[in-house]
């Protein structure tokens, strides 16, 4: 799974980074056909925003959040994709059977 992550208006440092790519191992443990994740972080006023894209074999799934701080706003973004893939994951299996 290779993920980039870059900045509107905010300077990426390497923790931030580092956050991201900690947080994303929770979907990696339960979807193992992620193949590019690109995250962009910015700032808009007093707002933090975290918006992501993943691409899964067969499909594009996007979502984002609004914080106050940039830390939340991640955690939530990754909450909001992980219930998104499962749920994904669960119609692809339900559609074999």
């Amino acid at each position: 799974m290779m993920i980039s992550v870059t900045g509107h208006h905010i300077d990426v440092t390497e923790s931030l980074k580092g956050y991201v790519n900690a947080k994303f191992k929770k979907i990696e443990r339960h979807i193992d056909n992620v193949t590019d994740v690109h995250v962009i972080l910015s700032v808009e006023k007093l707002i933090q925003k975290a918006e992501a894209t993943v691409q899964i074999r067969g499909a594009k799934i996007f979502a984002e959040d609004h914080q106050e701080d940039m830390y939340p706003a991640i955690d939530a973004l990754v909450d909001k994709l992980d219930r998104q893939l499962l749920k994904n994951k669960e119609k692809v299996s339900d559609h074999r059977l």
